[in-house]
């Protein structure tokens, strides 16, 4: 039998297969928020048997996304609907979720590959000048991510926090 369909276990985290989905862009999001293609894309990707799905890239503030429509957890709003959806999953499917938190750092705020890629800067980049305003913003969106997902909280680590 192929190691493939086994289950796994990564630290407390046991996975039914080994199958995982990757992290892909949607270029989907409005104003970091999650909407209806989310709610299809991943409640779709739930239902395929995957041991564990990754979420996109998720920026930890508006100005580290990768482009702007980016999916985003620096709001009350972009939270809310991302609970919608793992809600719908967690009815629906036994897949483990992950989260791939981001910033983009100096490339931040390009357009869309279709729309040609290019930089489209704000301005300088919001973590960028002053390393701590990076640490505790992801900190902070891993903390709320976690507990409002889970129900339980994973303290944050040292090196970050």
């Amino acid at each position: 039998m192929a190691r493939l369909f086994e289950p796994l276990l990564i630290g407390d985290l046991r996975l039914d297969n080994r199958i995982v989905i990757a992290p892909m862009c949607q270029y989907s999001a409005s104003n970091g928020t999650a909407g209806d293609w989310h709610m299809i894309h991943l409640g779709h990707l739930a239902l395929s048997g995957a041991g564990l799905m990754i979420l996109e890239a998720t920026a930890i503030l508006p100005e580290g996304r990768i482009s702007p429509q980016d999916l985003g957890l620096y709001s009350g709003e972009n939270e809310n609907a991302l609970a919608k959806i793992l809600t719908a999953v967690r009815a629906h499917s036994p897949i483990a979720v992950a989260l791939q938190l981001s910033h983009a750092g100096r490339k931040a705020s390009s357009r869309a590959p279709w729309e040609g890629g290019t930089s489209d800067p704000p301005g300088r980049a919001a973590g960028l000048e002053d390393g701590s305003a990076f640490a505790s913003s992801s900190c902070g969106r891993r903390r709320r991510s976690v507990s409002s997902r889970s129900g339980r909280t994973r303290p944050c680590s040292k090196r970050v926090c």
